[in-house]
């Protein structure tokens, strides 16, 4: 079986393209094929992945699975700064 051949001719023109170019050209040579490889493949699983997280939240957002935090919760007032505000009152 004959081997697929691909060509990367990036545009200059574009920002990315010379970003992609910059990044490829300090990559090894040898190791450039499994580079692209690695690449495309870990851009399909984060995508694969982002797409499972979302439809995960949308579901747990459906069912009420995701505690609330509570609406307020009060704070209690020390005892000391009670009195202290109280002299300073009764002093007044």
């Amino acid at each position: 079986m004959k081997r697929p051949v691909f060509s990367f001719r990036p545009n200059m023109d574009h920002a990315d393209h010379r970003q992609a170019w910059e990044i490829l050209s300090r990559v090894p040579e040898g190791q450039k094929n499994q580079y692209l490889v690695q690449a495309i493949l870990e851009v399909q699983e984060r995508a694969y992945l982002e797409k499972v997280i979302r439809e995960t939240v949308r579901e747990e957002l459906k069912s009420g699975g995701m505690p609330h935090p509570e609406a307020s919760v009060r704070e209690t007032i020390p005892n000391q700064m009670l009195d202290f505000l109280s002299k300073l009152e009764s002093s007044g």
